[in-house]
């Protein structure tokens, strides 16, 4: 981490997202908190949500970058286990 970057916490991360949402700007809270606004835009960017269908379900942006992560990972494992189960069926 480079020198002098602050590690925040979900919690805070989310209230300063709510705090946006509740009306609060951008310039408010970065004086307010001391964090820049290009910070808190980046937060602001992973807490938006995303309609994944008719129904009315949403999903966060961070919840989708998490879903492509963790669907690359089951891909890798099942073409591990597809080559596995190859050299089993030879011997």
């Amino acid at each position: 981490m480079p020198r002098g970057q602050k590690k925040y916490n979900d919690e805070f991360k989310n209230t300063i997202v709510e705090l946006y949402n509740h009306g609060k700007s951008l310039a408010e809270l970065s004086s307010e908190y001391g964090i820049s606004k290009s910070t808190i835009s980046g937060w602001l960017k992973k807490a938006k949500p995303i309609n994944i269908d008719n129904k009315g379900t949403t999903i966060t942006v961070a919840e989708y970058q998490a879903m492509l992560k963790k669907m690359a990972r089951l891909e890798e494992e099942n073409e591990i286990l597809k080559k596995a189960m190859a050299i089993f069926a030879k011997e």
